[in-house]
C-alpha cells in the first residue's frame, strides 16, 4: 500500500523497523520474527540499508520477500552515500519492477571500512536531492510515483548545531516532495513535542512519526546512543538503569518506560509510532500488550 494511503487511513500509525542479517540463517530468523508480528497488525514495517554493498541485496530480498509472502506493507531505506546516479537508477527501477511502493531516503554516512571515501563521488549529496530524484521518477509502481518518507531529529541534527537552519533542511527535504517525517529515537517526549511544534512553526505540515527504542540491556544503552548519534538518556532512566541486577531487569525497565513513552504520545495524539525492533520481537509486543491492546488496529480504532 502507498504511504499516503495509510496515513489517509489511519490517525495514528504503528510501524517496526529491522535491519538485514548478514548470513541466511539470521534471514530466516528474522523473517520468522517479522511473521510473527503480523499479528499486531502494524501500519507498516521498514528495513534499514547498509552503505558501500555491504548488505543492499539483503535489504531488496528481505523487502521483497515481505511484500510477497506477508500481508505487511513495507519500506526500503535507501541512502544517498555511496552511490551513482546510474547505480541509484538500477536500484528504482528494481524496487518497481519488484511492487515496491515506498522508500525512506537519507543521507547516510559511509561505513567505518571507508573512512576517508570522497562523497563527491555520490550522485546526491544531500537527502532533498535525492527526495526530487525519488519523487521524479514515474516508472514507480503507483501512479503516484514512490511513497517518500524522511528523517528527523527531535534532539537536533548531529551535523547541524544552528537548530534554525536545521528546520529550513528538514523543510526542504518535505517540499521536495517528502509524504513524511520519522524521527530518531528520543527518551523524553518533551524533545518531540518541541521538535514537533518546530515542524509547525516551519510550515511542515506531512505526518511526523516517533521513533521508539527499548532499552535492553546496559551495554546495548551505551550502543543506542553511539548509534543514535548521541541520544540523550535522562538522568531519570539512568538512575533506573542503574539499579538493575542484571540485563533482564535493564530490559523491564526499558519496556516499562518506553510504555509510558507510548502512553503520553498517543494522547497528546501522536501521529504515528515507529518502534525500532533490533530484529525482536519481544519488547515491541510487551509494550502493545502494556497499552492494554493485542494490535496495532485495536490501538487505532481505540
Amino acid at each position: 500500500m502507498h504511504i499516503k494511503d495509510i496515513f489517509a487511513q489511519h490517525p495514528t500509525t504503528f510501524s517496526f523497523e529491522f535491519f538485514p542479517p548478514k548470513t541466511d540463517e539470521a534471514s530466516e530468523d528474522l523473517f520468522r520474527t517479522i511473521a510473527a508480528l503480523q499479528t499486531l497488525q502494524p501500519s507498516f514495517v521498514s528495513v534499514t540499508y547498509g552503505a558501500g554493498g555491504s548488505t543492499r541485496d539483503r535489504t531488496h530480498d528481505l523487502v521483497v520477500r515481505i511484500e510477497k509472502e506477508t500481508n505487511l506493507t513495507a519500506v526500503s531505506h535507501l541512502t544517498c552515500v555511496c552511490h551513482t546516479l546510474e547505480e541509484m537508477t538500477a536500484i528504482l527501477d528494481r524496487y518497481a519492477a519488484s511492487g515496491i511502493k515506498n522508500i525512506l531516503a537519507l543521507g547516510g554516512d559511509p561505513p567505518r571500512t571507508m573512512a576517508n571515501y570522497d562523497r563527491n563521488k555520490d550522485a546526491f549529496k544531500y537527502a532533498t536531492d535525492l527526495v526530487q530524484f525519488v519523487r521524479a521518477r514515474t516508472n514507480a509502481p503507483d501512479r503516484r510515483g514512490f511513497g517518500i518518507g524522511v528523517a528527523g531529529f527531535p534532539e537536533g541534527h548531529p551535523g547541524c548545531p544552528n537548530r534554525l537552519k536545521e528546520m529550513d533542511y528538514l523543510k526542504a527535504k518535505v517540499d521536495a516532495g517528502a509524504d513524511y517525517v520519522c524521527t530518531q529515537l528520543f527518551f523524553d517526549n518533551h524533545d518531540f513535542y518541541d521538535f514537533r511544534e518546530r515542524c509547525d512553526l516551519a510550515g511542515i505540515k506531512v505526518p511526523i512519526v516517533a521513533g521508539i527504542m527499548p532499552i535492553n540491556s546496559k551495554t546495548g544503552m551505551v550502543r543506542m546512543a553511539e548509534l543514535a548519534l548521541g541520544a540523550k538518556i535522562p538522568a531519570k532512566l539512568l538512575r533506573a538503569v542503574s539499579r538493575c541486577a542484571d540485563d533482564d531487569a535493564v530490559a523491564r525497565v526499558g519496556t516499562s518506560w518506553a510504555t509510558d513513552q507510548c502512553r503520553d504520545l498517543l494522547h497528546n495524539d501522536v501521529r504515528g509510532l515507529h518502534f525500532y525492533t533490533l530484529n525482536k520481537s519481544d519488547a515491541t509486543r510487551q509494550i502493545y500488550e502494556n497499552l492494554g491492546v493485542k494490535d496495532s488496529a485495536a490501538l487505532r480504532a481505540g
